[in-house]
């Protein structure tokens, strides 16, 4: 394993990649999700670089050991996508297929919409892509969830998010991770609490932990998240309504590259707009979709709850792309 530092987008900023494999070899870069780190691609990174790639996986800016600047702006989509891009043009020459979770699912669509030469192919997990349109991601949730909690309508505040998260960062990822796992209760996440609740409110601390996560395994995430602290992770959800307006050129354009779409069966994101499945119809949205993969049993954190399952899918759509 080799961990380097690449120029980001703005004066001053670096992003921590892990790499492993020939440097010789098509590269593959992981992007994760909130609240996460390159760490989470780690059951990925080894498994595809005994495959014949070379496998990179960034702390995305405010997460590890990247950067973390304070500003809201410093978060968009449009900005880490351009992280994303440096990365990319930094580890190889040629066209990089992405890897994405979560929130890094949607910076890697974007990326790929931004910088199509850079970027041969896209597979995203637990979050599709959705083509950009008129009404914002705040405004949609802000609706949907009118007079009662959701974590993001949460997150929109100042210092407050921040206070609770960190106040014990074990506990709070503990119960972040269960809450969303196929080991609790599907509703779990979306649970019903008033609007004025705290996000760690009602949710459980698992004792013993879900096997698909070890106590080491949590504490490089703990030690990460006591180090650097929630503001930037916090500042992506902050920077939404800026996203919005950068990508407005964009609206109803589609995915052109060749994408993938993994998913755990029983994660709660499929249930966000309360009568619609969000998994339903993955690659509507995506010009050469290849398929979806939904792992039975499988929360939302699939390619560390499931990575033997993960991988497959992976590999199955990486063969499809020679």
């Amino acid at each position: 394993m080799e961990t380097l530092e690449v120029a980001g987008v703005g004066d001053g900023i670096t992003i921590t990649v892990n790499v492993q494999g020939d440097k010789h070899a098509p590269l593959i870069l992981c992007v994760h999700g909130w609240p996460e780190l390159s760490y989470s691609w780690r059951h990925q990174m080894s498994y595809f670089a005994q495959r014949g790639y070379r496998v990179a996986a960034m702390d995305v800016r405010g997460y590890g050991s990247s950067s973390k600047p304070d500003a809201v702006e410093a978060y968009t989509l449009k900005t880490i996508a351009g992280d994303v891009a440096a990365v990319a043009r930094a580890l190889s020459e040629e066209p990089t297929v992405l890897f994405g979770h979560d929130w890094g699912a949607l910076i890697v669509y974007n990326t790929a919409l931004l910088y199509p030469d850079t970027i041969r192919a896209v597979a995203g997990m637990s979050v599709p892509f959705t083509p950009w349109s008129e009404v914002s991601l705040i405004e949609l949730y802000s609706a949907v969830y009118d007079g009662r909690f959701f974590y993001i309508k949460y997150f929109q505040q100042a210092n407050a998010p921040e206070r609770e998260a960190e106040q014990d960062v074990g506990a709070t990822l503990r119960k972040i991770y269960y809450a969303l796992s196929g080991d609790s209760p599907r509703e779990a996440w979306l649970v019903h609490k008033p609007e004025t609740a705290g996000l760690l409110d009602g949710m459980v601390d698992p004792d013993p932990f879900p096997d698909w996560m070890s106590a080491t395994d949590l504490a490089v995430y703990v030690q990460a998240f006591e180090h650097g602290g929630f503001r930037g992770p916090f500042n992506r959800y902050r920077a939404v309504a800026l996203d919005h307006t950068d990508f407005t050129d964009f609206q109803g354009v589609k995915l052109a590259q060749p994408s993938c779409f993994i998913a755990g069966e029983t994660d709660a994101i499929r249930d966000y707009v309360p009568g619609h499945d969000g998994f339903a119809d993955a690659g509507a949205g995506c010009a050469d979709f290849r398929g979806t993969t939904l792992i039975p049993k499988v929360g939302h954190w699939v390619q560390q709850e499931a990575p033997g399952k993960t991988n497959q899918a992976l590999e199955a759509f990486l063969n499809g792309l020679s």
